[in-house]
């Protein structure tokens, strides 16, 4: 009886500053894996395109029109074009889009280039595919229409692309900015690699944590469950011991590992931004209420009333406005505390419920005519609005001493230069060297045993390509006392139906 084993591979790789640049990475890689006799090889989720920012786009908030800023549609736009287009429909063409039987756009003329569908990203991962005799599998962010799509394409060294998936259900930040894909892309793909024949499937990232999206590759009879992902965290090799176990299937697992000064700069982190930004030198009069009491005093230069809150003052005379509840009397409109900026931060006052003033209080500070502790009239100051309706005061003279000037209130890093504690050159290095995601990729054979990785805080320039023999017999083996597909599925009791997709092994 022949031999059915194979020599897999995972990379542990990270996306470059830009598209093109991880493509010729992903060539290279291959080429590597290539001279180790690695026959299937798997990037991680998201590899060619890059996962989303952490939390999200930038300035992407909801609900107040302050959670918006201008960072989040040029972050939006900046992602959007990294993303890559394999020419496929929003719909998803499936066959006919594997096939290349979709229309091809006009040609430029009898001497321009052949009219193709996409970006020219398909046929560049077909040629690496080709001219290394590797069978490759890795995660894009695709385009389609005007939407983003997290996907795995399937390229095989002699037929090309043969299939591919869009993540069925993007979780956490994905869900903002990634569309859902057709469960009918669950579809097992049938090949031969190296001459043995294989049935292999992809459930992406948080996927693989569906129990019936993962039963519905079980029932297909996969012997190779490709898995690649953006999460690092502890479950996570668990899962994919667990994902043997069921299955009866070998698993292949990569995930990024990055650290912070190597992400791509239009999904690396920064400061959070801020809503446009006020200028104050004294506060304005108060304006009468309709009931005849006093209303809040406003600056003249917003749009609204703020709302009552508790003023604290930092050590480096700062002050800072928390948002509170506020009381009202007959004599008197919602007022802040009447404690001074410098007993709110001593004690736990900072928190009590805010009191009515005595007339000639403003904004939190005693008026000359109200206390002789009083401050009189505020100092010229930048009002930095944040995302939660917070405003954040800072004196113009402190902000000058920062290098912020007026002309910056307005700038997403202005909050953090204020608010920021001194670091040095050091902190700032060991930010940069902050590991976003640390890896965890892994070979777990048909038998649950992990026979490569996990890998931590190791990308694939340092080393970070896993490779291992296994035996897809184990697969058939496996299934003498657990086939949750076969004999123990009990298909006269329980029933599992997915739309567009049939689940019978395919031929």
């Amino acid at each position: 009886m022949s031999s059915r084993k194979l020599t897999v591979a995972v990379a542990q790789s990270h996306p470059l500053e830009t598209t093109a640049q991880t493509l010729a990475a992903l060539t290279r890689t291959t080429q590597q894996a290539a001279a180790r006799g690695v026959q299937l090889l798997l990037f991680p989720e998201a590899y060619l395109g890059g996962y989303p920012p952490s939390g999200g786009v930038r300035g992407s908030g909801s609900g107040s029109g302050r959670a918006r800023t201008a960072a989040g549609p040029e972050q939006s736009l900046q992602y959007f074009q990294s993303a890559v287009d394999l020419g496929d429909t929003p719909a998803g063409a499936g066959d006919d889009w594997v096939a290349r039987r979709l229309p091809l756009p006009a040609a430029a003329g009898a001497d321009g280039p052949r009219p193709r569908r996409g970006d020219g990203t398909r046929e560049a991962l077909e040629q690496t595919a080709r001219a290394t005799g590797v069978f490759v599998v890795t995660g894009v962010v695709e385009r389609a229409g005007a939407g983003l799509y997290g996907a795995a394409v399937y390229v095989c060294p002699r037929h090309g692309v043969l299939g591919k998936r869009r993540k069925v259900m993007p979780t956490g930040a994905e869900r903002l900015i990634w569309a859902q894909g057709s469960a009918a892309t669950l579809k097992a793909i049938t090949t031969r690699i190296a001459g043995v024949p294989v049935t292999l499937a992809a459930a992406i990232g948080g996927e693989n944590y569906m129990p019936l999206l993962r039963q519905s590759l079980y029932c297909q009879h996969v012997q190779v469950y490709l898995a690649p992902t953006a999460d690092g965290r502890d479950p996570w090799l668990p899962l994919m011991r667990t994902v043997a176990c069921e299955g009866r299937t070998v698993v292949l697992s990569a995930n990024r590992c990055v650290r912070r000064k190597r992400l791509p700069s239009g999904i690396r982190p920064g400061p959070a931004p801020l809503a446009a930004a006020t200028t104050n030198s004294a506060p304005a009069e108060p304006e009468p209420s309709s009931s005849g009491s006093q209303a809040v005093p406003r600056d003249q230069t917003q749009a609204a009333p703020r709302r009552g809150s508790v003023v604290t003052r930092t050590a480096l005379n700062h002050e800072i406005i928390w948002p509170a509840r506020a009381k009202s009397s007959p004599d008197s409109s919602l007022v802040l505390d009447e404690e001074s900026p410098d007993d709110v931060i001593a004690g736990e006052s900072a928190r009590a419920e805010p009191r009515p003033l005595a007339p000639g209080s403003v904004h939190g500070h005693r008026s000359e005519a109200g206390s002789s502790r009083g401050t009189g009239r505020r100092r010229e100051s930048i009002v930095l609005k944040t995302f939660d309706d917070h405003d954040v005061i800072v004196a113009v003279a402190a902000a000058s001493s920062l290098g912020l000037g007026k002309a910056d209130h307005d700038h997403e890093s202005t909050v953090a230069a204020i608010t920021a504690e001194p670091q040095s050159a050091a902190a700032g290095n060991e930010e940069d060297d902050e590991l976003r995601c640390r890896g965890g990729s892994c070979i777990v054979n048909a038998k649950g045993d992990v026979v490569a990785g996990p890998l931590w805080g190791v990308d694939v320039d340092d080393g970070g390509l896993l490779v291992a023999e296994v035996d897809l017999d184990d697969c058939i083996r496996g299934r003498l006392d657990l086939d949750l597909a076969g004999s123990c599925s009990r298909n006269d009791s329980f029933k599992l139906t997915v739309d567009g997709l049939d689940l019978s092994p395919p031929p």
